[in-house]
């Protein structure tokens, strides 16, 4: 298996997991949130999927962020399943990126987000954008549990 591969095995176990856990979720608790400072459970799934879209825009651009606009600016909240829909081309383009990329250049091409102190290299990068997902799965699950709601087994 190549790096690329493992990285993107890495993504879709990640998100594999993440959706399992947001489908216990309950439609009444979508817009919960443990006070007033934290996100609902259907807010922290947009995060996670706007995020997402955002990285690929911060890889693509080497760090700039530029002008962008998210999609999701302006758009409602409905249901976890529409969330995941409209996240899925964004998701399918930031692997077709992945996969545009050599193992070489994961050590060469480096990300620089001057106005946060950060310069890392592409797989690095990467990783770090593995983790953001996998920590609010954390939140989530603690979410769950405050709501006395089954867990899904993510652990499989």
């Amino acid at each position: 298996m190549t790096q690329i591969e493992l990285i993107l095995l890495n993504f879709n176990e990640i998100r594999r997991r993440s959706t399992k856990l947001w489908n216990g979720i309950t439609p009444e608790f979508y817009f919960w949130q443990p006070d007033a400072n934290a996100m609902t459970c259907l807010e922290m799934v947009r995060h996670v999927l706007e995020g997402e879209q955002l990285f690929h825009i911060i890889i693509k651009n080497r760090g700039n962020i530029g002008d962008y606009i998210s999609p999701w600016k302006d758009r409602e909240y409905s249901n976890l399943q529409d969330e995941l829909d409209f996240a899925e081309t964004f998701r399918n383009l930031f692997f077709e990126t992945i996969k545009s990329f050599s193992s070489d250049e994961l050590d060469s091409i480096e990300i620089v987000r001057s106005e946060k102190g950060q310069r890392k290299k592409l797989g690095d990068y990467l990783l770090r954008i593995a983790y953001h997902e996998s920590v609010h799965a954390g939140q989530m699950l603690s979410y769950l549990r405050t709501l006395g709601l089954d867990r899904p087994l993510i652990w499989d």
